[in-house]
């Protein structure tokens, strides 16, 4: 019934959006004014910069910035395709990136001439839709690595080499889970790793939580996955089977919210999207370490009182480290009524020159190697170190990297993989019952 329902909804939604496009009245500007979307607050000063820069090239286009919260954006981007009133260019996410191309409400970029090599590795093919036309031009990147409070770290006995060197396998947890049990601390001053230690009534937790992962799990268990030899589908771009009935990936669930189990990882009823991610435990002093994305850099270097370091992902039983690759791209919808100036916009967005200003403010890797050199000397200027996240990209003979899953139906995977990890996070159920949800989601993508 469930699958029906879901199957019932996206269609209805695809009806409605590429009706809503053929209807609509596109954004309504004027000729000369480009309109734009984005949702990072923080990124929003340097694509302002961006705009002056482009609106002095061309003299007769000016750019127009929107910027709205995550969950906001999303839902009144969806409205306005519906509704006619999307803006010209939107900064997109590999996310819903599929289902766009599906619902057929993005303009091809093919003209624009973007190379892959103009960027860092596997982030212009990535948006490349199944028809072999490009809808997206790369943006920027980001990978995860492990934040963790220096002192809590010392006051357990642990060194930076020791972080920065860190294993892990399925069957004990290697000298990553030890490190993570040393740093766990209850309410009697007690570690995780000394006789009597109270698992239910913890202070400070090893590692905290950014609760189920979804399908994607890119900041809670992808990194294990990915080590261990795991790939979220049959093929890296446009697979027509997910992969989570695999022995190999049920293990390494068993094995990550296990920690929850053996009190090292807070509950799932702790963890609230709003108000407790990952990053206010640590800014709380309830969790020592954290999985985070590089577009997090700047938030946990601002907590006060805390000297936050960061480290490489651990070491799998492959003998690989893992990290997934994600990047954002600016996307042209096909109902824009400045095409024209919109390729102008998104071709400036793409270049050096605008990744290069991105660069300097130092709060998001560009895609362009110029534009990352810039956010790496920005990031150096203030006293952050960022190579956690740079040297996976540059040395791939050590660390595997990883694109988000880039399928159809990405919408009703997520819908069908989210009550399932919490599920197992939260409740328990067997890590086996997976292998039902994976028959549910390859059937969508049959359709």
């Amino acid at each position: 019934m469930r699958l029906r329902t879901l199957t019932a909804w996206a269609g209805a939604l695809a009806l409605s959006l590429v009706t809503g496009c053929a209807q609509g009245d596109g954004t309504g500007t004027s000729s000369d004014t480009v309109t734009y979307w984005l949702w990072d607050a923080n990124q929003l000063p340097a694509y302002q910069a961006c705009a002056k820069g482009f609106e002095k090239e061309n003299p007769g286009l000016r750019v127009s910035i929107t910027q709205l919260g995550w969950s906001d954006y999303w839902t009144k981007l969806t409205a306005g395709f519906i509704a006619g009133t999307q803006p010209d260019v939107f900064t997109d996410h590999i996310q819903n990136f599929g289902q766009f191309v599906d619902l057929k409400v993005l303009e091809p970029l093919d003209d624009l001439g973007i190379e892959d090599s103009d960027y860092q590795p596997g982030l212009a093919a990535n948006w490349i839709g199944k028809d072999g036309h490009r809808y997206g031009a790369p943006k920027d990147w980001d990978t995860v690595a492990l934040f963790y409070d220096e002192k809590l770290t010392k006051d357990a006995g642990l060194t930076a080499e020791q972080m920065n060197s860190l294993s892990w396998n399925p069957e004990d947890g290697g000298t990553f889970e030890k490190a993570v049990a040393r740093l766990t601390v209850d309410r009697n001053g007690r570690r995780g790793d000394e006789p009597g230690f109270d698992k239910d009534n913890v202070k400070v937790y090893g590692l905290a939580s950014n609760g189920g992962g979804y399908g994607d799990g890119q900041t809670q268990w992808s990194n294990f996955a990915a080590s261990a030899g795991w790939s979220y589908l049959d093929k890296p771009r446009w697979g027509t089977k997910y992969q989570y009935d695999s022995r190999t990936f049920q293990s390494v669930i068993q094995w990550y919210f296990g920690l929850a189990k053996k009190g090292y990882m807070p509950p799932l009823s702790d963890y609230n999207v709003q108000s407790n991610q990952a990053n206010t435990q640590v800014a709380a002093g309830k969790a020592a370490t954290a999985f985070d994305g590089a577009w997090m850099i700047t938030t946990y270097a601002g907590f006060k009182g805390r000297d936050i370091r960061t480290a490489l992902t651990p070491v799998g039983p492959t003998g690989r480290r893992a990290t997934m690759m994600n990047g954002l791209a600016d996307s042209i919808t096909k109902a824009s009524e400045n095409k024209e100036g919109a390729r102008e916009w998104v071709a400036y967005l793409a270049s050096d020159k605008c990744q290069k200003i991105v660069g300097r403010y130092g709060v998001v890797f560009p895609a362009t190697p110029a534009g990352t050199e810039a956010a790496v000397a920005a990031y150096r200027k203030k006293g952050i170190d960022v190579s956690s996240f740079t040297e996976p990209v540059a040395d791939r003979q050590h660390s595997r990297t990883f694109s988000y899953p880039i399928a159809s139906y990405s919408a009703d995977m997520t819908a069908l993989m989210k009550p399932a990890m919490e599920d197992i996070y939260g409740n328990g159920k067997p890590v086996s019952s997976l292998d039902e949800t994976n028959d549910q989601i390859n059937l969508i993508l049959s359709q």
